[in-house]
C-alpha cells in the first residue's frame, strides 16, 4: 500500500505537487470521495420524500 500523496498526479487525485503539496479532500484513486462522504443511497425513504422542505 502506498499513500496517494506519494504518487504522481496521473496515479492518484492526491498525487503531485512541489515538495509536500497541499492537502485535498480524502478520495479514492478513482476520485470517489472517501472518509465520511455518503456514497450510498437510501432506497426506503425515497418514495416518502415528495418535495423538499422550503426555508421560511
Amino acid at each position: 500500500t502506498v499513500r496517494g500523496v506519494a504518487m504522481n498526479p496521473v496515479d492518484h487525485p492526491h498525487g503531485g505537487g512541489e515538495g509536500r503539496g497541499k492537502g485535498n479532500h480524502p478520495q479514492s484513486p478513482w476520485g470517489q470521495p472517501a472518509k465520511g462522504y455518503k456514497t450510498r443511497h437510501n432506497k426506503r425513504t425515497d418514495r416518502l420524500i415528495v418535495r423538499r422542505r422550503e426555508l421560511k
